[in-house]
């Protein structure tokens, strides 16, 4: 009774998120006609925090500082790194790439507050005397982000529209031919983009990445004033997730880029790759301090897009239920089977979950396919078959996140890098 109840509710989940899905994907197709001001010049601001980066800054900023753009600059916020991070960039420092160094016991407090803290210098430093803050673009990048070189002119048009507050890009694994971990983690990160992002830009719902965020300074300054001066970054596993449903509360507009993207690392060690997904669903399951505000500030369809997404960890929880339930179900109508002594399976067995588990990889794989064109569509579509298995990764991180949350394990579970 208990094992009907389990799967026929994780049914349901399935069917339910088939149809969100589903909208979510025709939404992504159509496109978006963007309201646009004044054009302005606007000085680019890349964050970068760092702590034991060495095997991957380098390369990083040297594609920052070979942007073509004229008015930018990167600040690199080295939190008390023990490697060579500070010297990596004492070594290109100038007047385009700046060092704030952090020492403990202020420092390795979480990304946010290395965020805050590189906002504050901008600040006291004087790098900002005299410019208009809704002129001034912030854009977050991952010590192994590489973004693409035209991305500057990608964005700024989004800022010409003085409603927006934030523009995400996509992300993309720079590593992705290194195995098929790697492959199915880029496939990951184009189908939430080209699908997930691009639609939620009809309801008002886009959120921010932790990597090629890029916020107008005005908007960070809401949340900054909103938090009693302590930063716009809260303390959050998922600092990026909360600054971008705190912007939409705030009145801010966020956008999703689709002509440009910032690639990062994939993780090539499933276990390194299980642990980084649990600070993710960690950080998940405490967003849900959000929902207050979200009740109280945020437009309707919003509201109800943001709620659905914040109750993805519950969702995946229960949905983690589902094989189990199947392989006890499947056990039993076997031992049923030799029992009555003819089948009791019938070809709706294998039907049935097909269709659950492997609708959506038909249409995964051909935005995939739009994106990589190195690849086939047959190829991308097995890919994406693969790729239905590897979200059940999202199970065993789940279940960790959720006992790290209920043992009180806060620390930064930092992704590392090869």
């Amino acid at each position: 009774m208990i094992n009907e109840i389990l799967l026929w509710a994780s049914i349901a989940i399935i069917v339910m998120a088939g149809c969100y899905n589903t909208t979510l994907f025709v939404l992504s197709r159509l496109r978006v006609r963007r309201d646009r001001g004044p054009r302005a010049e606007r000085l680019y601001v890349f964050l970068l925090a760092c702590l034991n980066e060495e095997k991957v800054l380098a390369e990083s900023l040297a594609r920052i500082t070979a942007l073509p753009a004229g008015n930018f600059l990167a600040l690199v916020i080295d939190d008390a790194s023990d490697d060579r991070t500070a010297d990596i960039v004492r070594a290109v420092e100038s007047d385009r790439v700046r060092l704030l160094q952090r020492t403990l016991p202020n420092a390795r407090k979480g990304k946010g507050a290395a965020l805050n803290a590189g906002i504050r210098h901008l600040r006291e430093s004087g790098i900002l005397d005299g410019r208009d803050p809704a002129d001034v673009i912030v854009c977050v990048v991952d010590a192994d982000g590489r973004l693409d070189p035209h991305i500057v002119q990608a964005v700024d048009p989004y800022f010409d529209d003085p409603r927006t507050g934030a523009t995400q890009v996509g992300v993309r694994m720079y590593n992705r031919h290194k195995g098929l971990l790697a492959r199915l983690q880029d496939m990951e990160f184009v189908i939430y983009g080209d699908v997930f992002q691009s639609a939620r830009r009809y309801f008002g719902s886009v959120g921010m990445g932790g990597n090629g965020q890029f916020m107008r300074l005005a908007a960070l300054d809401t949340l900054s004033a909103a938090s009693g001066g302590r930063g716009p970054w809260s303390d959050s596993l998922t600092e990026d997730l909360d600054l971008g449903v705190r912007l939409i509360a705030r009145g801010w507009i966020n956008h999703h880029c689709t002509t440009a993207a910032v690639s990062q690392q994939a993780v090539l060690d499933v276990r390194r790759l299980v642990r980084q997904r649990s600070r993710w669903f960690q950080g998940h399951l405490q967003s849900a301090n959000l929902v207050p505000l979200i009740l109280r500030e945020v437009p309707v369809r919003a509201a109800v897009d943001l709620l659905y997404h914040l109750s993805s960890p519950v969702l995946i929880l229960l949905t983690s239920l589902l094989p189990l339930s199947f392989l006890i179900a499947v056990a039993g109508a076997v031992i049923g089977s030799v029992q009555a002594g003819h089948p009791l399976l019938s070809p709706m067995w294998v039907v049935g979950p097909y269709v659950l588990s492997f609708t959506a990889a038909y249409a995964y794989g051909w935005v995939y396919h739009r994106r990589e064109k190195g690849i086939g569509l047959v190829r991308a579509v097995l890919y994406s078959h693969l790729f239905v298995f590897y979200g059940y990764i999202w199970f065993a991180a789940g279940w960790w996140g959720l006992w790290r949350m209920l043992t009180g394990k806060q620390t930064w579970l930092k992704t590392a890098r090869t």
